[in-house]
């Protein structure tokens, strides 16, 4: 069997991305059953150089919208960035979930070989969109959400492994 484009990265962003607010959720229960402002969790960083919580909210949900925009051939939304209460970061997952859910299998499906060029402030990549997805797309996005629930995890926030995975059906 084959798997197209879209099912390697709508449904798989999707799953994730579920699995990431149900998590921001449990950290807002856990600061409120231990009587303190949420949004502490959202300025946690795991080491003084790393990007806090909400910076790696703001970026794994980039990187999930970019990527379905850019094999689409799109342009992706422009989030503003100025989140910095647990809430404001779950309506943003809730968004992104949202623009992702818009994407039809032929939007997406067709763009393996499709020219993705990436501006960086250090250099400009170019990638068929194959490998964008695998090796670029999927990895940062994956990198930024496991970063979240391990500063949610070391902040005393009960999770485990299968808040991560999520319900898989």
């Amino acid at each position: 069997m084959t798997i197209s484009m879209y099912e390697a990265s709508i449904p798989t962003f999707l799953h994730t991305l579920r699995s990431l607010k149900a998590i921001l959720e449990k950290g807002v229960a856990h600061a409120e059953s231990k009587k303190f402002e949420p949004t502490l969790l959202a300025t946690t960083r795991l080491a003084p150089d790393m990007f806090p919580l909400t910076r790696q909210i703001q970026i794994a949900t980039d990187a999930a919208k970019g990527a379905a925009a850019r094999l689409a051939g799109v342009d992706p939304p422009k989030f503003e960035d100025n989140e910095t209460t647990m809430a404001e970061l779950i309506a943003r997952v809730n968004k992104t979930i949202d623009y992702l859910q818009s994407f039809k299998p032929e939007q997406i499906n067709g763009s393996e070989d499709k020219t993705i060029t990436i501006p960086t402030p250090r250099q400009t990549f170019t990638f068929p969109g194959l490998i964008f997805l695998r090796h670029w797309a999927l990895p940062n996005f994956f990198f930024h959400t496991t970063t979240a629930y391990n500063l949610l995890r070391h902040n005393g926030v009960e999770l485990g492994k299968a808040d991560f995975l999520g319900r898989v059906s």
